[in-house]
Protein backbone atom coordinates (compact mmCIF):
# COMPACT_ATOMS: atom_id res chain seq x y z
CA UNK A 1 0.00 0.00 0.00
CA UNK A 2 1.01 3.54 -0.55
CA UNK A 3 2.54 5.20 2.89
CA UNK A 4 1.31 8.96 3.69
CA UNK A 5 5.21 9.71 5.36
CA UNK A 6 6.44 8.19 1.75
CA UNK A 7 4.33 10.12 -0.04
CA UNK A 8 4.84 13.29 1.70
CA UNK A 9 8.50 12.91 1.68
CA UNK A 10 8.35 12.66 -1.88
CA UNK A 11 6.04 15.35 -2.27
CA UNK A 12 8.89 17.91 -0.54
CA UNK A 13 11.18 17.33 -2.79
CA UNK A 14 8.85 17.79 -5.82
CA UNK A 15 9.11 21.47 -6.30
CA UNK A 16 5.37 22.17 -6.72
CA UNK A 17 4.57 25.66 -5.24
CA UNK A 18 1.99 26.34 -2.82
CA UNK A 19 -0.05 28.90 -3.01
CA UNK A 20 -1.82 27.35 0.08
CA UNK A 21 -1.45 27.24 3.40
CA UNK A 22 0.68 27.18 5.73
CA UNK A 23 1.92 30.41 5.52
CA UNK A 24 5.66 29.59 5.69
CA UNK A 25 5.14 28.04 2.10
CA UNK A 26 7.60 25.30 2.52
CA UNK A 27 10.76 27.79 2.28
CA UNK A 28 12.94 27.25 4.60
CA UNK A 29 14.38 30.88 4.67
CA UNK A 30 11.00 32.14 5.95
CA UNK A 31 11.33 30.59 9.74
CA UNK A 32 14.47 30.33 12.07
CA UNK A 33 15.21 27.25 13.60
CA UNK A 34 15.26 23.78 11.33
CA UNK A 35 11.66 22.29 11.18
CA UNK A 36 10.63 19.70 8.28
CA UNK A 37 8.82 22.52 7.05
CA UNK A 38 9.05 20.68 3.26
CA UNK A 39 6.45 18.16 4.39
CA UNK A 40 4.09 20.37 6.38
CA UNK A 41 0.95 20.69 4.10
CA UNK A 42 -2.79 21.13 4.22
CA UNK A 43 -5.44 19.20 2.41
CA UNK A 44 -4.06 19.47 -0.91
CA UNK A 45 -4.80 17.14 -4.09
CA UNK A 46 -3.83 13.66 -3.59
CA UNK A 47 -3.71 13.45 0.36
CA UNK A 48 -6.97 13.34 1.59
CA UNK A 49 -8.63 14.48 4.41
CA UNK A 50 -8.75 13.16 8.15
CA UNK A 51 -12.01 14.45 8.53
CA UNK A 52 -13.90 13.12 5.34
CA UNK A 53 -11.17 10.46 4.63
CA UNK A 54 -11.52 8.24 1.52
CA UNK A 55 -8.07 7.55 0.46
CA UNK A 56 -4.67 7.46 1.54
CA UNK A 57 -5.25 8.33 5.28
CA UNK A 58 -8.24 5.97 5.54
CA UNK A 59 -6.08 3.12 4.30
CA UNK A 60 -3.14 4.41 6.61
CA UNK A 61 -6.08 4.06 9.64
CA UNK A 62 -7.54 0.80 8.06
CA UNK A 63 -4.00 -0.27 8.36
CA UNK A 64 -3.45 0.79 11.95
CA UNK A 65 -6.57 -1.19 12.70
CA UNK A 66 -5.51 -4.68 11.33
CA UNK A 67 -2.30 -4.12 13.75
CA UNK A 68 -3.96 -3.98 16.27
CA UNK A 69 -6.36 -6.42 14.77
CA UNK A 70 -9.76 -3.96 15.65
CA UNK A 71 -12.72 -3.02 13.98
CA UNK A 72 -12.01 0.47 13.76
CA UNK A 73 -9.21 2.77 14.72
CA UNK A 74 -8.62 6.63 14.42
CA UNK A 75 -5.89 9.26 13.95
CA UNK A 76 -5.88 11.85 16.82
CA UNK A 77 -4.14 14.64 16.38
CA UNK A 78 -4.65 16.38 19.73
CA UNK A 79 -3.35 13.68 21.70
CA UNK A 80 -5.25 11.56 23.55
CA UNK A 81 -7.31 14.16 25.02
CA UNK A 82 -9.19 14.24 22.25
CA UNK A 83 -9.71 10.64 21.92
CA UNK A 84 -11.19 10.55 25.89
CA UNK A 85 -13.61 13.47 24.90
CA UNK A 86 -14.72 11.75 21.74
CA UNK A 87 -15.32 8.65 23.83
CA UNK A 88 -16.88 10.07 26.49
CA UNK A 89 -19.49 11.58 24.26
CA UNK A 90 -19.97 8.62 21.78
CA UNK A 91 -20.83 6.07 24.64
CA UNK A 92 -22.74 8.53 27.13
CA UNK A 93 -25.47 10.72 26.50
CA UNK A 94 -25.65 14.55 27.77
CA UNK A 95 -26.30 14.67 30.96
CA UNK A 96 -26.28 11.03 31.69
CA UNK A 97 -24.02 8.59 34.35
CA UNK A 98 -20.61 7.42 33.75
CA UNK A 99 -18.87 5.05 36.27
CA UNK A 100 -14.94 6.24 36.23
CA UNK A 101 -11.78 6.09 38.32
CA UNK A 102 -11.28 8.78 40.27
CA UNK A 103 -7.68 8.17 39.33
CA UNK A 104 -8.20 9.42 35.86
CA UNK A 105 -6.76 11.99 33.84
CA UNK A 106 -8.20 15.62 33.98
CA UNK A 107 -8.96 15.04 30.00
CA UNK A 108 -12.15 12.91 31.51
CA UNK A 109 -13.24 15.35 33.70
CA UNK A 110 -13.01 17.69 31.21
CA UNK A 111 -15.88 15.76 29.41
CA UNK A 112 -17.85 15.43 32.28
CA UNK A 113 -17.62 19.05 32.18
CA UNK A 114 -18.92 19.32 28.38
CA UNK A 115 -21.32 16.38 28.54
CA UNK A 116 -22.86 17.69 32.18
CA UNK A 117 -22.51 13.83 32.95
CA UNK A 118 -22.90 12.84 36.79
CA UNK A 119 -19.80 10.65 37.43
CA UNK A 120 -20.18 7.79 39.99
CA UNK A 121 -16.65 7.42 41.45
CA UNK A 122 -14.46 4.15 41.97
CA UNK A 123 -11.37 4.63 43.56
CA UNK A 124 -8.26 2.80 43.35
CA UNK A 125 -6.26 0.70 45.67
CA UNK A 126 -3.21 2.88 47.02
CA UNK A 127 0.17 2.57 48.83
CA UNK A 128 -0.25 4.86 51.74
CA UNK A 129 3.43 5.63 52.22
CA UNK A 130 4.52 6.47 48.49
CA UNK A 131 1.04 7.37 47.36
CA UNK A 132 0.97 5.36 44.76
CA UNK A 133 -2.41 4.42 42.65
CA UNK A 134 -2.55 0.85 42.64
CA UNK A 135 -5.62 -1.01 40.44
CA UNK A 136 -9.22 -0.60 40.59
CA UNK A 137 -11.11 -3.55 42.21
CA UNK A 138 -13.19 -5.64 40.11
CA UNK A 139 -15.62 -5.59 43.05
CA UNK A 140 -15.81 -2.45 43.37
CA UNK A 141 -17.10 -1.83 39.46
CA UNK A 142 -19.60 -5.09 40.12
CA UNK A 143 -20.95 -3.31 43.25
CA UNK A 144 -21.19 0.27 41.79
CA UNK A 145 -23.16 -1.17 38.12
CA UNK A 146 -25.55 -2.83 40.37
CA UNK A 147 -26.10 -0.15 42.82
CA UNK A 148 -26.58 2.47 39.60
CA UNK A 149 -28.66 0.97 36.88
CA UNK A 150 -28.67 4.38 34.50
CA UNK A 151 -24.62 4.07 34.17
CA UNK A 152 -23.89 3.90 30.71
CA UNK A 153 -20.38 3.44 30.80
CA UNK A 154 -17.63 2.32 32.42
CA UNK A 155 -14.32 4.11 32.31
CA UNK A 156 -10.87 3.14 33.70
CA UNK A 157 -7.21 4.27 33.39
CA UNK A 158 -5.21 1.10 32.79
CA UNK A 159 -2.04 1.33 32.82
CA UNK A 160 -1.92 4.26 35.20
CA UNK A 161 0.80 6.92 35.05
CA UNK A 162 2.84 4.64 37.44
CA UNK A 163 2.55 1.48 35.50
CA UNK A 164 -0.23 -0.40 37.44
CA UNK A 165 -2.68 -2.36 35.57
CA UNK A 166 -6.20 -3.47 36.43
CA UNK A 167 -7.86 -6.42 35.46
CA UNK A 168 -9.31 -5.78 32.21
CA UNK A 169 -10.88 -8.95 31.29
CA UNK A 170 -12.66 -9.11 34.65
CA UNK A 171 -14.07 -5.65 34.31
CA UNK A 172 -15.09 -5.73 30.30
CA UNK A 173 -16.80 -8.88 31.29
CA UNK A 174 -19.18 -6.97 34.91
CA UNK A 175 -19.68 -4.37 32.02
CA UNK A 176 -20.63 -6.14 29.48
CA UNK A 177 -23.18 -8.17 31.72
CA UNK A 178 -24.78 -4.87 32.96
CA UNK A 179 -24.95 -4.16 29.05
CA UNK A 180 -22.38 -1.31 29.23
CA UNK A 181 -19.39 -0.25 27.22
CA UNK A 182 -15.54 -0.02 28.78
CA UNK A 183 -13.60 2.52 27.73
CA UNK A 184 -10.06 2.26 28.29
CA UNK A 185 -7.17 4.86 28.95
CA UNK A 186 -4.37 3.00 27.76
CA UNK A 187 -2.67 6.06 26.56
CA UNK A 188 0.66 4.11 28.21
CA UNK A 189 0.13 1.08 27.27
CA UNK A 190 0.25 1.28 23.44
CA UNK A 191 3.51 -0.78 23.28
CA UNK A 192 1.48 -3.88 25.40
CA UNK A 193 1.21 -5.50 22.37
CA UNK A 194 4.58 -6.15 20.62
CA UNK A 195 6.26 -8.12 23.90
CA UNK A 196 4.82 -10.37 26.30
CA UNK A 197 7.04 -8.88 28.88
CA UNK A 198 4.31 -6.54 29.11
CA UNK A 199 1.08 -7.13 30.46
CA UNK A 200 -1.76 -8.09 27.63
CA UNK A 201 -3.64 -5.16 25.93
CA UNK A 202 -6.33 -3.89 26.88
CA UNK A 203 -8.20 -4.27 23.50
CA UNK A 204 -7.44 -8.20 23.37
CA UNK A 205 -9.30 -8.23 26.40
CA UNK A 206 -12.51 -7.08 25.86
CA UNK A 207 -12.62 -3.58 26.09
CA UNK A 208 -15.22 -1.83 23.97
CA UNK A 209 -12.78 1.58 23.40
CA UNK A 210 -9.16 1.80 23.82
CA UNK A 211 -6.94 5.09 23.86
CA UNK A 212 -3.42 5.37 23.38
CA UNK A 213 -0.91 7.74 22.98
CA UNK A 214 1.06 6.45 20.46
CA UNK A 215 3.78 9.22 21.04
CA UNK A 216 4.18 7.97 25.35
CA UNK A 217 5.45 4.58 24.29
CA UNK A 218 6.16 4.28 20.45
CA UNK A 219 8.87 6.00 18.40
CA UNK A 220 5.72 9.07 17.09
CA UNK A 221 6.24 12.55 17.50
CA UNK A 222 4.32 14.38 20.27
CA UNK A 223 0.61 14.64 20.00
CA UNK A 224 0.29 11.35 18.21
CA UNK A 225 -2.48 9.22 19.64
CA UNK A 226 -5.15 6.61 18.15
CA UNK A 227 -8.53 5.73 19.50
CA UNK A 228 -9.63 1.94 19.00
CA UNK A 229 -13.22 0.94 18.35
CA UNK A 230 -12.92 -3.20 19.15
CA UNK A 231 -16.61 -3.85 19.19
CA UNK A 232 -20.16 -2.82 18.43
CA UNK A 233 -20.93 -1.64 22.33
CA UNK A 234 -19.98 2.00 20.94
CA UNK A 235 -21.15 3.32 17.33
CA UNK A 236 -18.36 4.06 14.96
CA UNK A 237 -20.52 6.68 13.67
CA UNK A 238 -20.77 8.41 16.81
CA UNK A 239 -17.02 8.24 17.57
CA UNK A 240 -16.26 9.78 14.16
CA UNK A 241 -18.66 12.47 14.54
CA UNK A 242 -16.99 13.28 18.05
CA UNK A 243 -13.60 13.07 16.71
CA UNK A 244 -14.68 16.10 14.17
CA UNK A 245 -15.35 18.10 16.36
CA UNK A 246 -12.68 17.65 19.15
CA UNK A 247 -9.50 17.72 16.56
CA UNK A 248 -8.77 20.44 14.95
CA UNK A 249 -10.09 21.44 11.50
CA UNK A 250 -6.21 21.25 10.02
CA UNK A 251 -4.72 18.28 11.07
CA UNK A 252 -1.13 18.08 11.01
CA UNK A 253 -0.05 16.28 8.44
CA UNK A 254 3.77 15.61 10.07
CA UNK A 255 1.89 14.43 12.73
CA UNK A 256 -0.44 11.72 10.78
CA UNK A 257 2.72 10.72 8.79
CA UNK A 258 4.58 10.24 12.10
CA UNK A 259 1.59 7.84 13.04
CA UNK A 260 1.58 6.62 9.76
CA UNK A 261 5.40 5.90 10.29
CA UNK A 262 5.53 4.25 13.30
CA UNK A 263 2.48 2.06 12.61
CA UNK A 264 5.15 0.99 9.51
CA UNK A 265 8.26 0.64 11.66
CA UNK A 266 6.43 -1.78 14.27
CA UNK A 267 4.48 -3.97 11.35
CA UNK A 268 8.25 -4.77 9.96
CA UNK A 269 10.55 -4.38 12.79
CA UNK A 270 8.47 -4.23 15.58
CA UNK A 271 9.56 -7.94 17.19
CA UNK A 272 13.19 -7.69 16.77
CA UNK A 273 12.96 -3.67 18.27
CA UNK A 274 10.98 -4.73 21.22
CA UNK A 275 13.39 -8.27 21.91
CA UNK A 276 16.56 -5.55 22.63
CA UNK A 277 14.72 -2.78 24.44
CA UNK A 278 13.11 -5.53 26.85
CA UNK A 279 16.57 -7.21 27.30
CA UNK A 280 18.29 -3.91 27.88
CA UNK A 281 15.17 -2.72 30.22
CA UNK A 282 15.72 -6.22 32.29
CA UNK A 283 19.30 -5.83 32.96
CA UNK A 284 18.41 -2.00 33.98
CA UNK A 285 15.73 -3.16 36.46
CA UNK A 286 17.84 -5.98 37.73
CA UNK A 287 20.83 -3.73 38.34
CA UNK A 288 18.89 -0.88 40.25
CA UNK A 289 16.83 -3.37 42.34
CA UNK A 290 20.63 -4.11 44.29
CA UNK A 291 20.83 -0.46 45.43
CA UNK A 292 20.21 0.21 49.63
CA UNK A 293 18.85 2.85 49.58
CA UNK A 294 17.35 3.90 46.68
CA UNK A 295 14.62 1.75 46.10
CA UNK A 296 12.84 0.09 42.71
CA UNK A 297 9.48 -0.10 43.06
CA UNK A 298 7.68 -2.37 42.87
CA UNK A 299 10.27 -4.89 43.73
CA UNK A 300 11.22 -8.23 41.79
CA UNK A 301 8.58 -11.14 42.46
CA UNK A 302 6.25 -8.71 44.42
CA UNK A 303 2.93 -9.01 43.45
CA UNK A 304 0.77 -6.49 45.15
CA UNK A 305 -0.72 -5.66 41.61
CA UNK A 306 -2.62 -7.55 39.33
CA UNK A 307 -0.29 -6.41 36.60
CA UNK A 308 2.38 -4.26 35.98
CA UNK A 309 4.13 -2.29 32.94
CA UNK A 310 7.88 -2.64 33.88
CA UNK A 311 9.00 -0.01 31.01
CA UNK A 312 8.19 2.67 34.26
CA UNK A 313 11.44 2.78 36.48
CA UNK A 314 10.02 3.65 39.92
CA UNK A 315 12.45 4.64 42.21
CA UNK A 316 11.48 5.27 45.47
CA UNK A 317 13.49 7.76 48.33
CA UNK A 318 11.49 6.26 51.45
CA UNK A 319 14.61 5.03 53.07
CA UNK A 320 16.63 8.16 51.49
CA UNK A 321 18.03 11.22 53.30
CA UNK A 322 16.30 12.63 50.30
CA UNK A 323 12.92 13.28 48.90
CA UNK A 324 11.23 12.72 45.18
CA UNK A 325 12.17 16.40 43.90
CA UNK A 326 15.45 16.42 45.43
CA UNK A 327 16.27 13.05 43.50
CA UNK A 328 14.78 14.61 40.20
CA UNK A 329 17.03 17.57 40.95
CA UNK A 330 20.40 15.69 41.26
CA UNK A 331 19.91 13.88 38.29
CA UNK A 332 19.22 16.66 36.23
CA UNK A 333 21.96 19.14 37.36
CA UNK A 334 24.63 16.55 37.89
CA UNK A 335 23.66 13.88 35.85
CA UNK A 336 21.93 15.65 32.75
CA UNK A 337 19.31 13.24 32.80
CA UNK A 338 15.36 14.56 32.97
CA UNK A 339 13.07 11.77 34.67
CA UNK A 340 9.10 11.59 33.64
CA UNK A 341 7.80 12.65 36.99
CA UNK A 342 8.81 13.54 40.63
CA UNK A 343 6.79 13.03 43.77
CA UNK A 344 7.73 13.89 47.80
CA UNK A 345 8.72 9.83 47.57
CA UNK A 346 9.88 8.79 44.38
CA UNK A 347 10.45 9.44 41.09
CA UNK A 348 9.40 7.74 37.49
CA UNK A 349 12.38 6.90 34.69
CA UNK A 350 9.83 6.03 31.92
CA UNK A 351 11.64 3.75 29.23
CA UNK A 352 10.92 3.38 25.80
CA UNK A 353 11.19 1.18 22.53
CA UNK A 354 13.39 4.48 21.64
CA UNK A 355 16.07 4.02 24.25
CA UNK A 356 19.91 3.33 23.77
CA UNK A 357 21.85 1.05 25.80
CA UNK A 358 24.01 3.79 26.69
CA UNK A 359 21.04 5.67 27.95
CA UNK A 360 20.11 2.53 30.82
CA UNK A 361 24.10 2.88 31.47
CA UNK A 362 23.79 6.07 32.31
CA UNK A 363 20.65 6.08 34.60
CA UNK A 364 21.80 3.06 36.32
CA UNK A 365 25.29 4.66 36.77
CA UNK A 366 24.18 7.75 37.88
CA UNK A 367 21.34 6.00 40.53
CA UNK A 368 24.16 3.61 42.18
CA UNK A 369 26.74 6.95 42.20
CA UNK A 370 23.33 8.56 44.59
CA UNK A 371 23.08 5.32 46.19
CA UNK A 372 26.88 4.87 47.61
CA UNK A 373 26.70 7.94 48.64
CA UNK A 374 23.83 7.65 50.86
CA UNK A 375 25.65 4.70 52.83
CA UNK A 376 28.58 7.28 53.37
CA UNK A 377 25.54 9.48 55.54
CA UNK A 378 25.68 9.30 59.18
CA UNK A 379 22.88 7.20 59.14
CA UNK A 380 20.19 8.24 61.80
CA UNK A 381 16.44 7.21 61.85
CA UNK A 382 14.43 9.03 58.89
CA UNK A 383 13.07 11.53 60.42
CA UNK A 384 11.54 13.20 57.59
CA UNK A 385 7.55 13.34 58.04
CA UNK A 386 5.24 10.30 56.98
CA UNK A 387 2.36 11.01 55.69
CA UNK A 388 -1.15 9.41 54.45
CA UNK A 389 -1.40 9.11 50.75
CA UNK A 390 -4.72 7.43 50.61
CA UNK A 391 -7.25 9.53 48.44
CA UNK A 392 -9.50 11.21 50.48
CA UNK A 393 -13.04 10.77 49.44
CA UNK A 394 -15.13 14.01 49.33
CA UNK A 395 -18.14 15.05 49.27
CA UNK A 396 -19.47 16.15 45.85
CA UNK A 397 -22.32 19.11 46.61
CA UNK A 398 -22.43 19.96 43.19
CA UNK A 399 -22.27 18.36 39.23
CA UNK A 400 -19.14 19.51 37.58
CA UNK A 401 -21.00 21.52 35.10
CA UNK A 402 -22.76 22.75 37.38
CA UNK A 403 -20.14 23.84 39.63
CA UNK A 404 -17.86 25.36 36.56
CA UNK A 405 -21.01 27.29 35.48
CA UNK A 406 -21.84 28.85 38.81
CA UNK A 407 -21.11 32.09 40.29
CA UNK A 408 -17.95 32.19 41.75
CA UNK A 409 -15.36 34.51 43.98
CA UNK A 410 -12.30 34.36 45.16
CA UNK A 411 -11.54 32.64 48.15
CA UNK A 412 -8.38 32.87 50.66
CA UNK A 413 -7.22 28.92 50.57
CA UNK A 414 -6.66 28.90 54.16
CA UNK A 415 -10.41 30.24 54.59
CA UNK A 416 -11.76 27.95 52.36
CA UNK A 417 -12.10 24.71 54.09
CA UNK A 418 -16.06 23.23 53.75
CA UNK A 419 -16.89 25.94 50.66
CA UNK A 420 -17.61 24.52 47.42
CA UNK A 421 -14.69 24.19 44.80
CA UNK A 422 -15.33 25.81 41.15
CA UNK A 423 -12.02 24.89 40.18
CA UNK A 424 -9.82 21.38 39.44
CA UNK A 425 -6.45 21.07 41.62
CA UNK A 426 -3.99 18.58 40.45
CA UNK A 427 -0.23 17.63 40.65
CA UNK A 428 1.12 17.95 37.15
CA UNK A 429 2.13 14.98 35.88
CA UNK A 430 0.61 12.96 36.44
CA UNK A 431 -2.72 15.49 35.89
CA UNK A 432 -5.13 13.73 38.07
CA UNK A 433 -7.61 15.82 39.86
CA UNK A 434 -7.32 16.10 43.17
CA UNK A 435 -10.18 18.16 44.02
CA UNK A 436 -12.86 18.49 41.63
CA UNK A 437 -15.48 21.53 40.83
CA UNK A 438 -18.71 20.86 43.03
CA UNK A 439 -16.41 18.92 45.65
CA UNK A 440 -16.46 20.19 49.60
CA UNK A 441 -12.83 21.87 50.20
CA UNK A 442 -11.54 20.27 53.19
CA UNK A 443 -8.92 21.02 56.03
CA UNK A 444 -6.65 17.95 54.64
CA UNK A 445 -6.76 19.06 51.00
CA UNK A 446 -5.57 22.78 52.23
CA UNK A 447 -2.69 21.25 54.18
CA UNK A 448 -1.24 19.18 51.03
CA UNK A 449 -1.72 21.79 49.07
CA UNK A 450 0.57 23.84 51.59
CA UNK A 451 3.34 20.72 51.62
CA UNK A 452 3.13 20.04 47.78
CA UNK A 453 4.42 24.10 47.86
CA UNK A 454 7.11 23.42 50.15
CA UNK A 455 7.83 20.04 48.76
CA UNK A 456 8.47 22.15 45.48
CA UNK A 457 5.87 20.12 43.32
CA UNK A 458 4.35 21.43 40.45
CA UNK A 459 0.93 22.12 41.87
CA UNK A 460 -1.84 23.47 38.93
CA UNK A 461 -5.25 24.10 38.20
CA UNK A 462 -6.11 27.06 39.97
CA UNK A 463 -6.73 30.34 39.25
CA UNK A 464 -4.19 32.12 41.03
CA UNK A 465 -0.87 31.03 40.22
CA UNK A 466 0.56 32.15 43.65
CA UNK A 467 -2.26 29.23 45.12
CA UNK A 468 -3.23 31.58 47.69
CA UNK A 469 -6.67 31.87 46.79
CA UNK A 470 -9.07 29.23 45.11
CA UNK A 471 -12.94 30.27 43.29
CA UNK A 472 -15.36 28.87 45.32
CA UNK A 473 -19.05 29.02 44.67
CA UNK A 474 -20.18 32.31 45.43
CA UNK A 475 -22.91 32.15 48.36
CA UNK A 476 -26.40 33.68 47.86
Amino acid sequence: MERLYKKLEAYGQEGSYPFHMPGHKRNKASVYGDFPIEQDITEIYGFDNLHHAEGIIKEAQEELARLYEVKQSFFSVNGSTAAILSAISASVEKGGQILVARNCHKAVYHGIYLRDLEPIYIYPQTDPKLGINGEILTSRVERSLEENKNIQAVLITSPTYDGVVSDIQEIARIAHEHQVPLIVDEAHGAHFRYSSYFPVPAEKLGADVVIQSFHKTLPSMTQTAVLHRCSDLVDGTKLARFMDIYQTSSPSYVLMASIDACVDKMKREGTDMFRTFTRQLEQARRRLAKCNYIRLVPEPGNKEYFDFDRSKIILSTEHCSFNGTQLAKILRQEFKIEVEMETEQYVIAMAAVGDTEEGFLRLCEAIQTIDEREAAVLKVEDKRTEYDFRWEEKKQFMRITQAMDAPSVPCPLEESAGKISTEFAYLYPPGIPILVPGEQITGLFIKNVRRYMEQGLNFQGLADNTNETIAVVKEL
